[in-house]
């Protein structure tokens, strides 16, 4: 049973990444994302974000990143979506490769899957769906 629906569009402008970590604290502080998730949630879904309007939307602000996050008795769900072409999600060079370690991108996904307790792709890359699961002695109703 779903508990909490939120959805936001926003602009690809990094302007807007106030309004997603203020989202994700509003939510935090009414006690939906338990603390024990609360840091793990903001890193990986502003590194989506960042991702979405950056790379999806290549900085153009006329398209918008959508966000949507589910919340149910087991689990955090977010939804990231910009309107760009996606990306060969399956084939992504190693940043911990020795080759990669002094590259300035390519981290992001990397950061994400290893925050996510899932990571899944839609739309070929141009969504991806980040999962954190959650203890019910976790959550508290507000």
């Amino acid at each position: 049973m779903t508990q909490l629906q939120k959805s936001l569009s926003l602009e690809s402008s990094i302007d807007q990444l106030n309004e997603v970590e203020a989202l994700i604290d509003s939510l935090h502080e009414s006690n939906h994302i338990p603390e024990s998730v609360y840091g793990n949630v903001l890193v990986a879904v502003t590194e989506a974000f960042l991702n979405a309007i950056n790379h999806g939307n290549r900085q153009d602000s006329t398209k918008n990143t959508d966000l949507d996050f589910e919340l149910d008795e087991s689990s955090l769900t977010i939804k990231v979506s910009d309107q760009g072409a996606g990306f060969d999600f399956e084939n992504l060079p190693d940043p911990t490769s020795p080759d990669n370690l002094e590259k300035t991108s390519g981290r992001g996904l990397f950061i994400i899957k290893n925050l996510a307790d899932k990571l899944t792709f839609e739309r070929e890359g141009a969504a991806l769906v980040m999962t954190f699961h959650i203890s019910p002695q976790d959550l508290v109703e507000a």
